[in-house]
């Protein structure tokens, strides 16, 4: 979210690199891609939960859900083509604010700033309709998973590339060390009572439904400096061929590694494992690639409109979903459509998209008027 979700617009505007103030041009793509994030993001699924019932399509279904622990469905997929996103925006970002002239302690500040305001709105979202005493300090959200992430990214980058993928390194093997010198009562991944949950216990005082930790931020970390180094390939003067072919590679690579390495460190969203770094990479680099290869190189722009409205304004349409106006407008709708009852299970789907596009719409109003949110 930071850099990428954010400030869309930045994150479309490739800025100077070190040694040339070459101009800018918009890469669409980006901001499609990240509008179709945000789709899936607010889209409930589409309400093909509901296909549950039919003989047949449950596997679908079981698409738009979340693994229960092990495995990795399209669902798992979203978080982090959100986080690898922000990650995407980083070079960008940061290369503008250092052609204007910013010092390298001034650009750390706003990362520091930008994240900060992050984990204070995560937990207004967290926390929102809460009774004052049921109000808890929480880090799992995506926004406090971004913000740190965002951070540790920021100084990654400061770095030579051969130092940074020597970091991301340390940082993927330190990670599977925590939790292998910890071990839960299941075992390093446990479900619970792994070192995750236990330095919750300890710090919060409580641990996260769902089995998530905070110490997932290191994992998402790794997720975002991947998004980084895609950022810098694509600011770079490469072809569109070489870009595509190195981006190939690393997605293939994502692909190989994560499941190569699944015997031994199990595939886990909702631990952020080392193997689901790696595979769900493979996955949000592929459809990074479609992306690119269909508006950058073949010029086919027309279909990304109504991914771009919501990609200009995706810190808007987040801040909607979190805050329950989905549920309001369901609630609202309902009493016309009659939640599309005489479809039976199925009535939730129309409705679901309707719901969405009364979310798009109010994005497309801000589009108009050319009201973007940014932090």
């Amino acid at each position: 979210m930071a850099a990428g979700t954010i400030q869309p617009v930045s994150a479309a505007q490739p800025a100077a690199s070190h040694a040339s103030t070459a101009k800018s041009t918009r890469l669409m793509s980006l901001d499609a891609y990240r509008g179709f994030i945000m789709l899936m993001l607010v889209s409930g699924g589409f309400g093909l939960g509901a296909l549950e019932a039919y003989p047949g399509w449950s596997w679908l279904a079981g698409q738009v859900e979340h693994a229960a622990w092990e495995g990795c469905t399209f669902w798992d997929l979203i978080q982090p083509a959100f986080t690898f996103m922000v990650g995407v925006a980083m070079p960008f970002s940061l290369a503008r604010r250092r052609a204007v002239g910013d010092s390298p302690a001034r650009v750390f500040g706003h990362v520091a700033w930008r994240a900060l305001i992050l984990i204070v709105l995560s937990n207004i979202y967290s926390n929102w309709g809460a009774k004052p005493g049921e109000l808890k300090l929480q880090f799992i959200n995506v926004l406090c998973q971004i913000a740190f992430g965002y951070v540790l990214c920021a100084l990654v980058l400061r770095l030579p590339f051969r130092a940074q993928v020597a970091v991301a390194l340390a940082i993927f093997a330190g990670y599977w060390g925590l939790f292998v010198a910890f071990p839960g009562p299941d075992g390093p991944w446990s479900q619970t009572g792994n070192i995750g949950a236990v330095i919750d216990l300890k710090v919060l005082g409580y641990n996260y439904s769902g089995y998530y930790t905070t110490i997932n931020f290191v994992g998402n970390a790794l997720t975002i400096l991947f998004g980084c180094w895609a950022g810098l390939l694509l600011q770079s003067g490469r072809s569109h061929a070489d870009r595509l072919k190195i981006l190939g590679l690393c997605s293939a690579a994502g692909f190989a590694l994560g499941l190569g390495l699944q015997p031994f460190i199990p595939m886990v969203k909702r631990l952020w494992t080392g193997s689901f770094v790696l595979f769900s990479a493979g996955w949000v680099i592929l459809m990074l690639m479609v992306f690119y290869w269909i508006i950058e190189v073949k010029q086919v722009k027309r279909w990304t409109f109504p991914f771009l409205v919501l990609g200009m304004n995706s810190i808007f349409v987040y801040s909607l979903g979190q805050i329950g106006i989905s549920g309001w407008l369901n609630r609202g709708l309902a009493g016309f459509t009659g939640n599309f009852a005489f479809l039976g299970a199925l009535g939730a789907i129309p409705q679901r998209v309707l719901v969405l596009a009364g979310l798009w719409y109010l994005c497309y109003w801000l589009y108009q008027r050319k009201i973007f949110l940014k932090i």
